[in-house]
């Protein structure tokens, strides 16, 4: 049986309409003749997100006691036995009660997947289990229920429902989130205008990176190897030499000046062995690249150029930048003729920048022939 395919809506903040898209996408799917059931859903009593549920067949929770305290949880079992074409569950980083066969939600989703039902289900980012403390620092609340980033990640299909920080706020206002009494104190802490700003960036950077990842697979399965510019990506070639702290921090701020703008930094290895650059200096180098928020990679290769030139094209950079010693633009710290190569080999795709130290110390590039020509 072909497993199930996950779709999940993210969200920014409780509030933006995660759960209220899952159901509308749930009677698309049933007005077309889609055998669809809620197997979980939390309304937390939002008379709008109410309504859209009705008219869904829905599996009865089922109620397991804990503590004196009884509690409902989707039960796992019915919904394998009715087995719909597609389950809506909500909240997949939800912590399911003692008791219950799985710990966490999205384990029983698992479950689901594997019996070839597809699933609809919604998350915040500030449930992912890497921006955890990130999102304690920014709004003081630590969320004790995660999910793991690559269950998220390996969703078949990843829909943001974004939503201005004024707007849901306002929606706050008007009572379309939590009740009349927890609304001022909400507004005055986890949804401040600064806190859902932040969440939002966090969550839209979170997808387009999600997306990223897509689009490189399709380039991959594809066989595409010229680079798409869908957005700035800078790749630094470092050869270990002491100019390596110049060439990064121009990448750096090369890359920062378009929104989105990411770098990357290589260095090349000899596929002999041969001793090459300072295992210190790179080391320092590496430190200095990830600080920034950049990545680090070490290839190999007997050509320097070709190994750059095609790091380039699989990461899908949209410029390189190189080191050349004073005495000439095109000789840089790689060794005689690789800049050379790597201006040569470019093509109309990707443009290089070459920087020297005197003219790198003032901030100022100096273009290459061929890259002058393609700009």
């Amino acid at each position: 049986m072909p497993r199930g395919r996950l779709r999940v809506y993210l969200g920014a903040a409780p509030g933006v309409g995660k759960t209220y898209a899952m159901l509308a996408e749930g009677h698309r799917r049933a007005s077309r003749g889609t055998d669809v059931v809620i197997a979980y859903v939390e309304d937390y009593g939002r008379p709008l997100t109410r309504r859209m549920a009705e008219g869904l067949a829905t599996v009865p929770r089922r109620t397991v006691a804990y503590r004196s305290c009884t509690f409902t949880e989707m039960d796992l079992d019915a919904v394998l036995t009715r087995h719909p074409r597609v389950a809506l569950v909500d909240e997949l980083a939800h912590t399911n009660v003692p008791g219950c066969r799985n710990e966490k939600r999205w384990q029983d989703v698992e479950e689901l997947l594997e019996a070839g039902i597809d699933v609809i289900s919604t998350v915040n980012i500030q449930h992912l289990e890497s921006l955890n403390d990130i999102v304690a620092q920014i709004t003081g609340v630590r969320q004790h229920e995660t999910v793991p980033d690559d269950v998220v990640r390996r969703a078949d299909q990843i829909e943001l429902v974004d939503m201005s920080a004024e707007a849901l706020r306002r929606r706050m206002v008007h009572g379309n989130i939590y009740p009349p009494e927890k609304i001022d104190t909400a507004l005055a802490n986890f949804f401040r205008a600064g806190n859902l700003t932040a969440l939002r960036e966090i969550a839209l950077l979170w997808a387009a990176d999600r997306v990223e990842e897509a689009l490189l697979r399709y380039r991959h399965d594809h066989g595409i190897q010229q680079p798409w510019s869908t957005r700035e990506r800078v790749l630094v070639a470092l050869s270990g030499g002491p100019e390596g702290d110049t060439l990064i921090r121009r990448a750096k701020r090369t890359a920062s000046r378009g929104a989105g703008g990411e770098f990357l930094a290589v260095h090349v290895a000899r596929d002999d062995g041969l001793a090459g650059a300072s295992p210190q200096l790179l080391a320092s180098q590496r430190a200095l690249v990830e600080s920034l928020g950049g990545s680090w990679q070490a290839v190999n290769g007997d050509d320097p150029a070709q190994a750059v030139l095609a790091f380039a094209r699989q990461v899908n950079a949209t410029q390189i930048v190189i080191g050349a010693t004073r005495r000439s633009r095109l000789k840089n710290l790689f060794g005689r003729g690789t800049g050379e190569a790597i201006i040569e080999g470019s093509g109309d795709d990707i443009d290089v920048y070459v920087v020297t130290h005197s003219e790198a110390a003032h901030g100022r590039f100096l273009p290459s022939r061929r890259s002058s020509e393609k700009r």
